[in-house]
């Protein structure tokens, strides 16, 4: 089954790319939360203005990208979150919080979508996030969090 994608989908594309996925799949998890459309005809026009949206926001060149992940890479992010006695978060932390922290630390503004986070962040600690700055360049954040 042939869909648009309109948001990131991880192993998959980004947002504007036309794939064949199987039709569970898309039925199943595409199509109810929103990150692809059906294929028609007329789905050329929605590719080229989800393509034209994504450049704008996206970083446009490589060294740009590579200067933006030695700030993300030295950064030291701190999230401050409620926790229980015994160090477990009442919730887990989401990518939203992470780039208000990103921001919050100097290191630039980062879209919420690019943030990847591996192993879900559900008590205090360090943990090391993902962020996908270009299709060639991924930095790798370390987040601090911390009682609030």
């Amino acid at each position: 089954m042939k869909v648009i994608l309109t948001h990131e989908v991880s192993k998959l594309g980004t947002a504007g790319d036309v794939v064949d996925v199987k039709p569970g799949f898309a039925r199943n998890y595409l199509l109810r939360n929103n990150l692809a459309t059906e294929w028609t005809k007329g789905g050329q026009k929605q590719v080229d203005s989800i393509t034209k949206a994504r450049e704008t926001r996206s970083i446009k060149t490589l060294e740009e990208a590579k200067s933006v992940k030695g700030n993300l890479e030295n950064a030291k992010v701190t999230l401050k979150a409620r926790a229980g006695e015994n160090g477990r978060l009442f919730g887990a932390v989401t990518t939203g919080e992470i780039a208000d922290a990103i921001k919050e630390a100097g290191a630039g503004s980062v879209d919420k979508r690019k943030i990847e986070i591996t192993t879900p962040m559900r008590s205090l600690g360090e943990y090391s996030v993902l962020v996908r700055l270009h299709p060639e360049v991924q930095a790798t954040v370390d987040v601090k969090v911390a009682r609030a």
